[in-house]
């Protein structure tokens, strides 16, 4: 059992920057995939970025690649997602998720959720 908790989030202007954390629960955060996803008024939510349970680069929706670097540090039980060049577009509440099945894009293959932390960008 994971239980996690986001937070970080608030309002910026186009072009700031904001860092998400993720604060998991439980001796085997180190073993689950985590990945962040952000869900915008009226829209489905979607995939943004994912990092493996050793660390590494991290994988990255096309919308957000460039701009936004995921990272974890198992000893802490935490995952980041550093946001810098913000848009408008990317407002919505972002969500924490974990999995052991693997990296994957589907929200459907995450076990575990956040509950949330909204990120409002202003132009």
């Amino acid at each position: 059992q994971v239980q996690l908790v986001e937070s970080g989030g608030g309002l910026v202007q186009a072009g700031g920057s904001l860092r998400l954390s993720c604060a998991a629960s439980g001796r085997t955060f180190s073993s689950y995939v985590v990945a962040w996803f952000r869900q915008a008024p009226g829209k489905e939510r979607e995939f943004v970025s994912a990092i493996g349970w050793s660390g590494g680069s991290g994988y990255y929706a096309d919308s957000v690649k460039g701009r936004f670097t995921i990272s974890r540090d198992n000893a802490k039980n935490t995952v980041y997602l550093q946001m810098n060049s913000l848009k408008p577009e990317d407002t919505a509440v972002y969500y924490c998720a974990a999995s052991r099945v693997g990296l994957t894009t589907t929200h459907a293959s995450y076990d575990y959720w956040g509950q949330g932390t909204q990120v409002t960008v202003s132009s």
